[in-house]
């Protein structure tokens, strides 16, 4: 018994300290991962910068189309907070360009770098993209109720109902960026371990 336990532990240590082939990616391989991934941060990034700019536009309007203070305050508190997501989503998650002198290992330090970073903006989402839209948000809600003209006679259920709509919206958001983020942490993980 004690000889095919030591037997064992040899045939592992011979195993364990063979070097192993190695799947390796080539420059191109990398180079065509980093593009494709930087074009779809580009068309993410299109499709926010454009929602935001049509919120920014149908609020604007609401904006000056009421004379209610405390609506002017939520209407304006929300067009700050797109434009808040915007900017932040420009300066932490827009593209960077793979440079074109780069070897094999640092073109694959800069994707892997770039893949972190994309993960860590999806990651941090009520920060900087859910939560700078709740207290304006919170404002139109409270306007709302407070310059019901009297045509909807029960204006509590109708702003409980739009809130939790508001909060069914914000949950799918928020998980299907934590699933993205997932993603993103299998393809580092898969990097690491093909090139250790």
């Amino acid at each position: 018994m004690a000889n095919e336990t030591a037997r064992d532990d040899e045939m592992k240590n011979v195993w364990q300290s063979q070097e192993g082939e190695g799947l390796r990616m080539s420059l191109d391989e990398i180079r065509l991962k980093a593009e494709k991934q930087g074009r779809s941060i580009e068309w993410r990034n299109a499709r926010e910068y454009i929602a935001a700019f049509a919120v920014v536009v149908f609020l604007g309007f609401s904006f000056f189309g009421t004379t209610d203070v405390l609506s002017r305050v939520g209407f304006g508190l929300v067009i700050a907070s797109m434009l808040y997501i915007a900017w932040h989503l420009h300066r932490k998650g827009s593209r960077r360009r793979l440079p074109s002198d780069l070897g094999v290992a640092d073109c694959l330090q800069f994707y892997r770098g770039e893949l972190g970073r994309q993960r860590d903006l999806l990651q941090g989402v009520w920060r900087w993209y859910l939560g700078p839209v709740v207290p304006g948000l919170a404002v139109v809600m409270l306007a709302l109720t407070r310059t019901n003209p009297g045509h909807l006679n029960h204006i509590v259920w109708v702003i409980a109902a739009y809130g939790a709509a508001i909060a069914l919206v914000f949950l799918g958001v928020w998980r299907l960026n934590e699933r993205a983020a997932r993603r993103l942490q299998e393809r580092i993980d898969a990097l690491d371990a093909l090139h250790g």
